[in-house]
């Protein structure tokens, strides 16, 4: 009798609950009472309720977007349809540690079992009656995926609807997919539900990447999400981590020295936030991707939350509406790296919700490398060639330079390293603006012309519309072969897929980056560190009326893009490219690749000698027609002579041929002279005259004329020249205004000489226009040194400088 229980009611309960010894009445009890149960579940429930497939369905697919970088990092996520955090998670992107926790703490016989353990349920059912409080629960992980789909009272009742529930899922689904379910639905404290949001917002890293501790952590964690969270209670996640382990451990899942270290491990977790990085590019991608729980973006988020970090930081030197945008592309892979479309997406006082690496926007002088790309491609001109910073005349179109002055004859590196803008025009009426357009379109980067929308020479000064993304991606053709690739935000996107387009040649390529990689302004002015710090092709530019201000650098490795301005379009006067853009360019540059590389010449591409100004090579030349030499790269061995301009050039040719008589004087067809001897001159164009030298100028390289001429030859003609002004004059004013304050002195303009009509420029913006005897008068707007320029019709000019105080 002493081994007969001394509660007699416990004792017959046990012998009731006792299975049969013999084996195959056990396996046929088994199997009756299983089958009953499935066949009761599936024959009776849904004439109830509807297929929980059906129901589950929905569910599945309101998950929380979450976008990640390049190495799944989240960048930002955005909460589903109730305000739930979930990320989608897959079964082989879950730790193996947190499979073996889970199913070793909450259900062994996972695998085996219909959806419901009569054992385990009989087993709790005993504990919580003998103890008259809850000791466990006995549910399966399929009954708690059937609770969490379809909730229940807390009652006999509701414990039987939650088993028929498992059963459906059971017969409905498979057992990866039920254990999918619990992956992405258990709860993990507040509005957090699944270990793929738990890891990433507790403990910043995927759920592939748990550790054992932390796996043991995420398994306990739902038995009670709001009492366990590591965040707010670390000791009782540890206290109920540690059971996990000692239960693994007696399983034999785990090893004794597993076991120990994984003690070692503290909890901590972070509190739960929701990354916000790249802000303006997830909430586009989202929007493109509304089916997808998972964004996966090609970004790098160390060096986005660099960037931003940065950017908000630098944003606080400039007034407030202010903004800027940062893009960053790898070169080989065509990657967008990162992603900055404003300054600081939280402050709306900065238009921080505006995206202005996609908005359009004047790009200033940033296009001016292309259109000296297509004139290398086509021919026209090489690196060196002779291109004309003077005024122009014979059009409608007349640009000023950025800095108001004329530097004459330079030549086409020089040219765009300076950013003039009349050689660049020059340039572009012999591309033509038509074809300049079309070889954009062609690229992929549409130039939007406001008006009437047809190609103009404006377009090579910003006279339309880009974007940022736009210019990064033609400039990214500089260190890919004269090859324009779309930019990839997304991993999933393949390279191949829209192909690339040619806007130039490998060669041409090559010669511009060369052009463009000028020394860093930010660093010493030293020869030898000039020459060691043309690692990085750049341009700037600015847009009419400091609207907009940009830099664009170019290295084998990655193209970045930083424009600065107003959302709004308003002026900021005072900012401009090289003083607020191009700095950031260079500090990125720095902080993301300290020593660029340089792209390997192609074996199409030559360096020559040549001449001005024929632009003949120096070794073809004859000496008294070579009178400054430059060293050329040249495409494909094209070496185009200088670019003419016949509306200023005339009907001259170079070489010029005149004659002189027997004595050695000018003479022409009306001379009266018994014999011409015929010569040859190379000769400048003729807007260029008053920059040579004057040894080099057209009438002073001429002789004198034969006094048997009846009338002068037309290459004697007197020369233009502006009079009553003096280089060096200085300019003040004793007149008043009505207010009193003094009034900017006002002058004569004229000149003798030269042929028809004059045009006047002061700074060269164009002030008038008078006639071979008349005299123009101008009043100064602006003190400091001023630039007095007349040109005639037949494009000579001559210049004054002076000072107004």
């Amino acid at each position: 009798m002493s081994n007969i229980p001394a509660n007699r009611a416990a004792f017959n309960a046990a012998r009731f609950f006792r299975l049969p010894q013999n084996r195959a009445a056990r396996f046929l009890l088994w199997l009756v009472f299983f089958c009953l149960l499935l066949k009761s579940a599936d024959w009776l429930w849904p004439l109830a309720v509807p297929d929980p497939q059906r129901q589950t369905e929905g569910a599945q697919n309101d998950f929380a977007q979450l976008v990640v970088d390049r190495h799944e990092r989240p960048l930002r996520a955005f909460a589903d349809s109730n305000g739930v955090w979930r990320y989608p998670v897959e079964l082989s992107e879950v730790s193996p540690f947190y499979k073996d926790a889970l199913l070793n703490y909450e259900d062994r016989w996972f695998y085996y079992h219909p959806g419901i353990n009569p054992f385990a349920l009989l087993r709790a059912a005993w504990q919580n009656w003998r103890c008259g409080c809850v000791v466990s629960g006995g549910s399966t992980i399929s009954m708690q995926v059937a609770r969490r789909f379809h909730p229940h009272s807390r009652s006999v009742g509701g414990k039987l609807e939650q088993a028929l529930r498992a059963l459906q899922l059971e017969w409905h689904y498979s057992k990866e997919e039920i254990f999918t379910l619990y992956l992405n639905y258990a709860p993990m404290g507040g509005v957090i539900e699944g270990v793929g949001a738990a890891s990433r917002l507790y403990l910043d890293k995927p759920a592939l990447d748990l550790s054992l501790a932390e796996s043991a952590l995420m398994a306990v964690l739902p038995q009670a999400p709001s009492r366990l969270r590591p965040d707010r209670y670390p000791q009782r996640a540890l206290n109920a981590r540690n059971k996990v382990l000692q239960r693994m451990l007696e399983f034999g899942v785990i090893t004794a020295t597993d076991y120990q270290q994984a003690l070692l491990e503290p909890v901590l977790a972070y509190q739960p936030h929701t990354p916000q990085l790249a802000p303006l590019l997830a909430r586009e991608l989202r929007r493109q991707n509304a089916d997808k729980s998972l964004i996966k973006t090609t970004l790098d988020a160390d060096l986005q939350y660099e960037i931003e970090d940065y950017l908000a930081q630098e944003i606080q030197r400039f007034p407030p509406s202010h903004s800027a945008a940062i893009l960053v592309l790898d070169n080989a892979s065509h990657e967008v790296r990162a992603y900055a479309g404003s300054a600081d997406f939280a402050d709306d006082s900065r238009f921080g919700h505006v995206d202005m690496v996609q908005a359009q926007r004047s790009p200033g002088s940033t296009l001016k490398p292309f259109i000296y790309g297509l004139a290398i491609e086509d021919g026209l001109i090489h690196s060196a060639s002779l291109l004309r910073d003077v005024p122009r005349y014979f059009t409608d179109y007349q640009p000023e330079n950025f800095t108001r002055h004329f530097s004459g004859p330079v030549s086409a590196t020089e040219a765009l390293r300076q950013s003039l803008n009349l050689p660049v025009v020059q340039v572009l009426e012999a591309v033509t603006p038509e074809h300049f357009a079309a070889a954009l379109a062609n690229a992929g980067a549409r130039y939007r012309i406001p008006g009437d929308g047809k190609a103009n020479l404006s377009m090579a000064l910003g006279g339309g519309g880009l974007s940022l993304a736009q210019l990064v991606q033609l400039y990214s053709s500089i260190a890919n072969q004269g090859q324009v690739w779309p930019l990839r935000y997304l991993t999933e996107e393949s390279p191949s897929a829209a192909g690339s387009r040619w806007l130039f040649s490998a060669e041409t390529a090559w010669v511009l980056n060369d052009m463009l990689r000028s020394p860093r302004p930010d660093r010493a002015r030293s020869y030898a560190l000039q020459d060691n710090d043309r690692s990085i092709a750049w341009k700037t530019g600015t847009s009419y009326g400091f609207r907009d201000a940009w830099a664009v650098g170019v290295t084998p490795a990655y193209t970045i893009g930083v424009w600065f301005g107003r959302p709004d379009g308003t002026p900021s006067p005072g900012h401009y490219g090289a003083l607020s853009a191009l700095p950031v360019l260079f500090q990125l540059f720095d902080r993301i690749e300290h020593k660029p590389e340089l792209l390997p010449q192609p074996e199409q591409v030559s360096q020559e000698t040549i001449c001005w100004p024929l632009g003949k090579s120096a070794a073809e030349t004859p000496a008294d027609q070579c009178f400054q030499t430059h060293k050329a790269w040249l495409v494909r061995r094209q070496l185009p002579p200088t670019l003419r301009d016949e509306r200023s050039d005339g009907l001259w040719r170079n070489p010029l041929t005149y004659w002189t008589s027997e004595r050695g004087l000018l003479v022409d067809g009306s001379c009266d002279v018994p014999a011409r001897i015929a010569h040859q001159l190379a000769l400048w164009p003729r807007p260029l005259e008053h920059w040579l030298p004057a040894s080099q100028r057209l009438r002073n390289r001429l002789p004198a004329v034969d006094p048997r001429c009846s009338e002068p030859p037309a290459l004697a003609l007197e020369p233009l020249q502006i009079t009553g002004i003096q280089d060096g004059l200085i300019l003040r004013s004793s007149r008043t205004r009505a207010g009193g304050s003094a009034a900017l002195p006002e002058i004569s303009l004229h000149a003798q000489g030269g042929l028809g009509q004059r045009d006047w420029y002061v700074n060269g913006l164009h002030v008038g226009s008078s006639g071979e005897a008349e005299t123009l008068s101008y009043r100064f707007s602006v003190t400091g040194e001023q630039e007095v320029v007349v040109m005639d019709a037949q494009g000579e000019l001559d210049r004054r400088t002076l000072q107004v105080e």
